[in-house]
C-alpha cells in the first residue's frame, strides 16, 4: 500500500492547483452564463464579477488541499493568505479578463465565453507560479528547524 505523501512534489501540486481550476472555472463560466442570460448583465461587467467567484472559490480549495501542507507551516494568518491571493492570482486573473477578453471579442470576434476561455488558459501558469512562490511559498527555514 502506499504511503501518504503529505508534500506533494510540483508535479503533483501543478495537477491539484489544474483540478481546482477546473471546478474553478465552471464556477467562472457559470456565474458567468447566468449573469449574461438570466440578468442581462454584459460581457465586461459579467466578466469581472464570474472571476471574482471563481478567486474565492479557488483561494477556498488551495487553502485547503494543494498547499494545504504550507498553510500548516505559515506564520501568515489564512485573511493575509487571501489578500495575497487576491493581489497575485485576482490581478492576473483580473487583467486578463479586462485586458484580453475584450480584444478577443471585439478583434477577433469570439463569443464571451469562448473569450473568457482562451484568457482563462493563458492566465492560468503565471497563477501557479504566483500561488507557488508567493502566496503559499514554502519557509524552508521552519522546515529545516523542524518547527
Amino acid at each position: 500500500m502506499r504511503k501518504y505523501d503529505p508534500i506533494p512534489s510540483t508535479m503533483k501540486r501543478w495537477l491539484m492547483f489544474n483540478s481546482v481550476g477546473a471546478i474553478g472555472f465552471f464556477v467562472h463560466m457559470g456565474t458567468l452564463t447566468l449573469l449574461e442570460l438570466c440578468f442581462g448583465l454584459g460581457y465586461y461587467l459579467a466578466s469581472i464579477v464570474a472571476v471574482e467567484t471563481a478567486i474565492v472559490h479557488n483561494f477556498f480549495w488551495h487553502e485547503r488541499w494543494t498547499w494545504a501542507d504550507r498553510r500548516r507551516m505559515s506564520k501568515n494568518p489564512a485573511i493575509l493568505r487571501f489578500f495575497y491571493f487576491h493581489l497575485a492570482n485576482g490581478m492576473v486573473s483580473l487583467t486578463g479578463i479586462v485586458i484580453l477578453v475584450p480584444i478577443f471579442v471585439e478583434n477577433l470576434a469570439l463569443d464571451s465565453r469562448a473569450a473568457n476561455v482562451l484568457s482563462i488558459a493563458l492566465c492560468s501558469v503565471v497563477n501557479f507560479l504566483a500561488g507557488d512562490r508567493i502566496v503559499f511559498r514554502s519557509n524552508k527555514t521552519q522546515i529545516d528547524s523542524g518547527e
